[in-house]
């Protein structure tokens, strides 16, 4: 496949590079953002500028992502994450952007709430719900609110595979 491909319609796209063999779902807005290849965009995303994704990326329905983040190579972002960029927001104040990172192959549960200033290492898994506000290491899971480490990414594996029955 040659290009991008929006499946649906309303979707605004204004000043992205998109990689080949991406898709990107209905009512998803895009806003000078950088998405990788082969990546999939849900429906109601809405990504804005100087935003980075990388390549073979899933960032599932519902999902916001503001200027300021930053997210590796085959990363999940469940539905409904909520990135939050500036730490103490004041309506018609200014902002003041705080990056947040996301290295590869890192997994975000849904619902997960990832607050400005913090780093999720490479292979981390966040849960479901979580409100990360601390650096996440690489290889960690974290859960809970406020996130906490409760185990570790090759326990996370053990256990899926146990659940799958292989």
């Amino acid at each position: 496949m040659k290009g991008y491909e929006v499946r649906g319609k309303n979707t605004i796209i204004k000043d992205c590079e998109i990689g080949d063999g991406t898709i990107i779902w209905n009512f998803s807005n895009l806003y000078g953002c950088k998405i990788g290849k082969k990546c999939v965009v849900g429906s109601f995303v809405e990504i804005g500028k100087g935003v980075e994704i990388g390549d073979y990326c899933k960032i599932e329905s519902f999902t916001y992502i503001p200027p300021g983040v930053k997210i590796g190579n085959h990363v999940f972002v469940g539905p409904r994450v909520t990135f939050v960029n500036d730490k103490y927001p004041i309506a018609y104040a200014g902002q003041v952007v705080s990056p947040i990172v996301v290295k590869d192959w890192a997994s975000i549960g849904a619902g997960a709430v990832i607050v400005c200033g913090v780093t999720i290492g490479e292979y981390a898994v966040v849960g479901a719900g979580a409100v990360v506000t601390k650096d996440v290491p690489p290889r960690a899971v974290v859960a809970g609110v406020p996130a906490r480490v409760i185990g570790t990414r090759d326990e996370y594996e053990r256990k899926k595979k146990e659940q799958m029955g292989l």
